[in-house]
């Protein structure tokens, strides 16, 4: 991490130039509290954030608060940081930071912030996104609307976790109902339909989505798929509101 004098915050981004930016991701910046950071002893940046306010009481910097900078950027706080091995280093035990690694949030309003802002913060304007990515994954399901589909890719992007949880993916699937949740919208990465969900192919073209197939020659199975481009959801403001 690197300390620079000026951030330009980009609604339905993320910070200008950010490597991790992301329309969908509800983890678009890190922000830490400074009064933290010095009771830990740990130096700015360290804890991978991206911004560093002061002067904010531990009560209300909380996931659901709206962050307001003097000149009209402001962050939606979406959920706590989890601590993990790539700060492990700085501490005796990661339970040390456990809430104190700062919070995650997405931009609401675009702004340039400068080192001695002046912030603010009102608490309760937001729903809190859960702490737990399995409900973060019901939470996202639930709004793709019939007719569009969402992959796996997508998924891991809008609930904010690491690439690795791809492996989740199917566990999550097996133990949603497809009777509450519309999980015969996800696909592969590829586009593809799924195994661990029942009657997808009927419950797609039921609500017009055209499932095309692939027939493999040398065992003549047929391989189901979706043109993406067609079909796939796209909601770059599921966070804004």
């Amino acid at each position: 991490m690197r300390e620079v004098e000026e951030l330009n915050l980009k609604v339905g981004y993320g910070i200008e130039g950010d490597i991790n930016a992301n329309p969908i991701s509800p983890r678009q910046v890190l922000v830490v509290r400074y009064e933290d950071i010095v009771d830990l002893g740990i130096p700015p940046g360290e804890l991978r954030e991206n911004i560093v306010i002061g002067g904010i009481k531990a009560e209300n910097f909380t996931p659901g608060s709206l962050i307001s900078f003097d000149n009209g950027g402001t962050i939606r706080l979406t959920f706590y940081c989890e601590p993990c091995k790539r700060v492990a280093h700085l501490v005796d035990s990661l339970k040390k930071i456990q809430y104190r690694r700062g919070i995650l949030g997405v931009i609401i309003n675009s702004g340039t912030i400068n080192i001695g802002s002046n912030v603010r913060i009102q608490t309760d304007k937001f729903p809190a996104l859960s702490e737990k990515p399995y409900e973060r994954f019901l939470d996202f399901i639930v709004k793709v609307p019939s007719g569009k589909v969402v992959t796996y890719k997508q998924i891991i992007e809008a609930i904010g976790v690491d690439n690795s949880y791809m492996r989740a993916i199917p566990i999550y699937l097996k133990k949603t109902s497809a009777d509450d949740y519309p999980i015969h919208r996800i696909l592969d990465s590829q586009g593809y339909l799924i195994k661990y969900v029942p009657d997808q192919k009927n419950k797609l073209e039921f609500e017009g989505v055209e499932v095309l197939n692939n027939r493999y020659l040398n065992n003549q199975s047929n391989i189901y798929f979706i043109d993406i481009e067609k079909y796939l959801y796209s909601n770059q403001t599921i966070y804004l509101n």
